[in-house]
């Protein structure tokens, strides 16, 4: 177990990074495939998500209270998460982590 997690971790950074780091660690992830990786991959997604749709919600209906409010939000969960790919442990983000890990069962 402590190899496979090893041998991911710098897959789990990468998706951590930016949307496209997410995209470019699907694709460091497809052979061999490990699951310390793809749990981080489908975090980094679903936390991916989030910024995008704060920012379209902020800019259609938000004001710049709630806008920073959702960023705070988006900011504190990227924190947990990238922590916790480099201190190697699979932690799930608070109420939606195990969402993610279903919802984008696609990510191998």
């Amino acid at each position: 177990m402590n190899d496979s997690v090893k041998a991911g971790k710098t897959t789990a950074i990468v998706a951590y990074l930016t949307p496209l780091g997410g995209l470019i660690a699907i694709f460091m992830n497809l052979e061999p495939k490990n699951e310390f990786a793809r749990f981080h991959i489908r975090q980094a997604f679903g936390i991916h998500l989030l910024f995008i749709s704060f920012g379209i919600l902020s800019s259609t209906y938000g004001s710049l209270y709630s806008a920073s409010g959702l960023f705070l939000c988006y900011s504190v969960l990227w924190v947990f998460s990238f922590i916790g790919a480099v201190s190697e442990k699979k932690q799930l983000i608070p109420f939606l982590g195990n969402y993610f890990q279903k919802w984008f069962t696609f990510i191998q």
